[in-house]
């Protein structure tokens, strides 16, 4: 999905969809004043001049459109909202990512975008209300590794690994059905369900079947390492990271459930991680046995999600860690 904010578009995927941000223009709507009175036929206006403790609408700024939404800024005299709609999706992509952010809002960690309301459009989809956040110029990856690891040291299930709905990475549906192990979740509900698209798009059997014998022989990969189910943002990359005004991380639009701590890692290679980000991340969650060995295993997820959403690109690199892996185990 797509989240944009001040200064700030991002997407799902590393691979741009529209023009880079530094070639957009923001453009600003002038409206008549929205008042009570317009808010009938418009469920967006009337939540924000209801609940949202506004008596007027001055301008609705287009912020972008991505990949899959369109978003917007709403500014009124109670200040300002962050609108994303879409038109041809119903209300469980929203309300998937409203539980997530909530959730990581809940951990009182790092700063996400506070959920308000989602519901449907009129004339059919849906949208989502949440807090506008002013970006600042601060990428502090000493800050984001501490944050984070707060994040998933605060946030964790008594249900297993999971989350209370199914939600999407992308437009991928994304199963978080509760299951009580880890390498089970992990290889049936993210490399399985992903492998079995693969094979259902394009027919490729060969890296289903390859995929399906790492599965099965993958357990050796985590011996001595403890493994309990954290809230994850699930799609961190770097068009989802960003700072408020005062310096702060704040990260956006995110595929969450409980999981490996590690399987945050998974987009790294869109993340621009860095040295001092591990080390604070590492000073508040340890670094456990056989990390380095495993961090392909989630990259993998990313790259078969790569390649259902976005084509035979993404393959080679899926395909390699894969025939790895099937060397480094014997398999």
């Amino acid at each position: 999905m797509m989240v944009a904010h001040v200064g700030l578009l991002s997407f799902s995927s590393c691979i741009p969809c529209v023009p880079l941000p530094s070639r957009l223009k923001f453009s600003f709507t002038k409206h008549k004043t929205l008042t009570m009175a317009a808010m009938s036929d418009d469920p967006i206006c009337e939540w924000i001049l209801s609940e949202g403790n506004a008596t007027e609408i001055r301008g609705i700024r287009s912020i972008g459109g991505g990949c899959i939404n369109r978003a917007s800024c709403y500014v009124t005299d109670a200040g300002s909202f962050f609108v994303k709609t879409n038109r041809s999706i119903g209300l469980s992509m929203f309300e998937g990512e409203a539980l997530g952010l909530n959730a990581m809002y809940e951990t009182r960690s790092i700063r996400v975008p506070k959920p308000f309301k989602v519901g449907p459009l009129p004339i059919g989809g849906s949208y989502i209300i949440m807090e506008f956040i002013e970006f600042g110029a601060s990428r502090d990856q000493s800050a984001l590794g501490r944050k984070l690891a707060e994040m998933h040291k605060a946030g964790k299930s008594r249900k297993g690994f999971g989350f209370d709905v199914d939600n999407t990475i992308g437009s991928t549906p994304q199963r978080n059905t509760w299951t009580s192990d880890w390498i089970e979740f992990y290889g049936e509900h993210r490399l399985g369900y992903q492998l079995k698209l693969a094979r259902q798009q394009y027919g490729d059997s060969l890296i289903y079947e390859k995929g399906q014998r790492l599965i099965k022989n993958m357990a050796p990969l985590f011996k001595n390492a403890v493994i309990e189910p954290c809230l994850l943002h699930g799609d961190l990359w770097s068009g989802n990271i960003s700072s408020d005004k005062n310096g702060e991380p704040v990260i956006l639009d995110p595929a969450c459930y409980y999981g490996h701590n590690e399987a945050e890692f998974g987009m790294s290679w869109c993340a621009g991680f860095g040295g001092s980000f591990y080390n604070a991340y590492f000073e508040v969650m340890p670094k456990q046995p056989g990390f380095e060995e495993r961090r392909d295993l989630y990259t993998l997820y990313h790259y078969l999600n790569h390649y259902n959403l976005f084509g035979s690109g993404y393959r080679s690199s899926a395909m390699s860690i894969i025939d790895d892996y099937l060397r480094l185990l014997k398999a």
